[in-house]
């Protein structure tokens, strides 16, 4: 039994998606689409850089949306496998979603371009900060959050329980590095920030969620084929009529991604394919589910081997 996985923000890297573009004219035809539909030319940015562009969250989004739906491409054109569910890391779940029918490409791209500008937007620049630590359980880090906070009326919570002893907490400044300092406390192997624009996944994303909100109210969702196990519950849903309360919640919800992986090998899965750039989750899916069999694809070659693997 198959699960399909797609990364988030953070596995971006320049040339991701050139070698899929030129192999396959079904994956050209989605950067072609890509462009048109943003009007600006992401491909370019995708295959060549630079790299400064790439990393801008309002790009950074729908680059990785497209090069992992490229890489779907291979997967299905290539290897012939499909899925019987699917899950994303944060960003990653539009990915799931256009994989399991619910989103048409070209609205996920426009969504994902939004929702880039809409989070970037919603706190100033340096304002709010994330972190991430490494070496303690999920309830002590939730606990040394609740610490910083002080009693004060500011935010710091956990934004990523990315399982294997990561999480990555969020928030304002000034409670964030408290934190990092009281994690070092409790023995935490490491705690440091991390070089990312804004403090995703906490409550001062809510004027992003709202935004999302009315962006996800103008689009279409269609049946979902199969089940996408979500990050703010960790449940699989196959019931189209949630899909746009899941993705609003996520935005200011913590991404439960251990418990995402832990609910697929519950469902009986042997192999998960991370699907699109870098191998972050392939990494971490290791830590949390190491009796499932891993795989994954970026590039041709990549699916080929899928296909050598499984054979034929």
């Amino acid at each position: 039994m198959f699960a399909f996985v797609f990364p988030g923000q953070g596995s971006q890297k320049v040339g991701m998606g050139l070698a899929l573009s030129q192999a396959l004219p079904s994956a050209r035809a989605l950067f072609d689409e890509a462009d048109a539909v943003l009007g600006y030319p992401l491909s370019r940015l995708c295959f060549e850089g630079p790299d400064a562009d790439l990393q801008l969250t309002a790009n950074t989004q729908p680059a990785i949306l497209c090069a992992s739906i490229a890489a779907l491409r291979a997967v299905e054109e290539i290897a012939g496998v499909r899925p019987q569910v699917v899950a994303g890391h944060s960003l990653g779940e539009y990915s799931a979603l256009v994989a399991a029918g619910a989103l048409r490409f070209a609205d996920a791209v426009r969504l994902v371009n939004q929702r880039g500008t809409f989070m970037q937007e919603a706190v100033p620049a340096g304002a709010g900060v994330m972190a991430a630590v490494i070496g303690l359980d999920a309830h002590t880090v939730a606990e040394v959050c609740h610490e910083a906070i002080a009693g004060e009326h500011v935010v710091c919570a956990p934004a990523n329980f990315n399982g294997a002893g990561q999480v990555v907490i969020a928030g304002m400044r000034t409670p964030v590095e408290r934190a990092i300092v009281l994690a070092k406390a409790r023995g935490a192997k490491l705690a440091k920030l991390l070089p990312v624009s804004a403090p995703f996944h906490c409550s001062l994303m809510q004027p992003a969620a709202d935004r999302l909100f009315a962006a996800l109210a103008r689009v279409e969702l269609g049946p979902l084929a199969v089940p996408v196990v979500s990050n703010v519950n960790a449940e699989p849903n196959q019931d189209s009529s949630r899909v746009k309360e899941l993705l609003v919640r996520q935005v200011t919800g913590a991404v439960r991604w251990e418990e995402s992986v832990r609910q697929l090998a519950a469902m009986g899965i042997t192999d998960l394919v991370e699907v699109g750039p870098g191998k972050v989750l392939t990494g971490l899916v290791k830590r949390i589910a190491p009796s499932v069999r891993l795989h994954n694809v970026e590039t041709p070659a990549d699916a080929a081997a899928l296909k050598e693997v499984l054979g034929g």
